[in-house]
C-alpha cells in the first residue's frame, strides 16, 4: 500500500476484519477479550473497525488470546506493518477531524461513488470560494490560515475525478434545493453552478437533479449520503466491501454490512427513479444560473 493510493485506511480495515473474525471463531465477545488483553471495550472497537494503527506486538498478543493458527498471527502481524503507512493527506492531519480521516483513505481507495445531496454540492464538486464558505461557517472561531488548509485538502482530492488513469466513476444526485440556495451569495454560487455543469460534461461523472415537482420522494427519508465502491480482484470479487458513508454533526457513520447496503443501494436507485435525466439536469442548472444573474 503506497502513500500514493489508499495510504493507511484499507489495511486498517482489513485487519480489524481478520482480528473480529478471529475473535468470533474463539467465541469470546468484546468484553472478554478486552479483560483478557487488560484494554478498554473502547480500544478493541476501534481496532475492530479499522480506526487505529496498530502494532505487531499487540497482533500478536490479540492472536494468542483468540488461539489463532501461526500462519494467520504471522499475516496479520505483517499486515499491521502497513497500517502505519501515511497518505498524502497526512500533511493536513492538523485540520482533519479523526472521523473523516478514514473517510479520505476510503475515497482515495475507491473505483465508485454515489452521491445524494440534499442540502450542498459534495466536496468533491465544490469550487474554492464555495468551500471557504462552508468550512467557515461549520467553525466560526478557526482561525482564517487554518480555514484556507481545509479548503486547500478539499481541493486536493478532487484531482480524482480527473487524473489520467482510472478516474473515479460520481454519480451524484442533488436535490433541487442544493441549485436554489446562493450559499456564498450571488457570485459564489453562480460559479459553483458552472463548475457542476462543468463536471457534469466528463465520461465518469454522471449528474442528476430531482426537482422539486417529484415531491417526497426517498432521499427526503434518508437524508445525504455516499455509497463508496472498491476495486474487484482477480476472482472477481471486491477487494473492500462496499460502504456506506453518513456524515452527521457530531461524526459519521461507516457502515458495511450486506442488508445495511443493501438497503441504500435500493434508496439510491428509488431516487434515480424520480431524478430528472442527465440533459434535464443540465437545463436545470443553466436555469438556475441565469436566475442568478450568470
Amino acid at each position: 500500500m503506497t502513500e500514493a493510493t489508499s495510504g493507511s485506511t484499507v489495511p486498517r480495515r482489513q485487519l480489524g476484519r481478520y482480528l473480529r473474525d478471529a475473535r468470533g471463531k474463539a467465541r469470546m465477545t468484546v468484553r472478554i477479550a478486552a479483560a483478557e488483553l487488560e484494554w478498554s471495550e473502547a480500544k478493541l472497537w476501534r481496532i475492530e473497525t479499522g480506526q487505529t494503527a496498530l502494532r505487531s506486538l499487540d497482533v500478536e498478543a490479540m492472536c494468542r488470546v483468540y488461539g489463532a493458527p501461526d500462519e494467520l498471527t504471522d499475516a496479520l502481524k505483517a499486515l499491521a506493518k502497513e497500517t502505519k503507512e501515511k497518505g498524502w493527506w497526512f500533511a493536513y492531519s492538523d485540520v482533519i477531524p479523526p472521523y473523516f480521516n478514514v473517510y479520505i483513505g476510503l475515497e482515495e481507495a475507491a473505483t465508485e461513488l454515489q452521491s445524494y445531496q440534499s442540502e450542498i454540492v459534495p466536496g468533491l464538486c465544490q469550487t474554492p470560494d464555495y468551500a471557504r464558505t462552508m468550512i467557515a461557517a461549520d467553525n466560526p472561531d478557526v482561525d482564517p490560515v487554518e480555514i484556507e488548509r481545509r479548503v486547500q485538502l478539499r481541493m486536493a482530492r478532487q484531482p480524482l475525478l480527473t487524473r489520467g488513469t482510472a478516474p473515479l466513476r460520481l454519480t451524484v444526485v442533488l436535490n433541487e434545493a442544493v441549485l436554489r440556495r446562493p450559499i456564498g451569495g450571488l457570485r459564489v454560487m453562480t460559479a459553483q453552478l458552472a463548475r457542476l455543469r462543468e463536471l457534469s460534461t466528463l465520461p465518469n461523472v454522471t449528474l442528476h437533479v430531482v426537482p422539486f415537482a417529484a415531491g417526497l420522494h426517498h432521499g427526503v427519508q434518508t437524508g445525504a449520503f455516499i455509497i463508496l465502491r472498491f476495486p474487484v480482484n482477480g476472482d472477481g470479487r471486491e477487494s473492500e466491501p462496499p460502504t456506506v458513508y453518513v456524515d452527521g454533526f457530531t461524526g459519521a457513520l461507516y457502515l458495511d454490512k450486506p442488508h445495511e447496503i443493501a438497503r441504500y443501494d435500493a434508496a439510491f436507485a428509488r431516487i434515480l427513479r424520480v431524478a430528472a435525466d442527465e440533459d434535464r439536469s443540465r437545463a436545470l442548472l443553466g436555469a438556475a444560473i441565469k436566475e442568478m444573474g450568470g
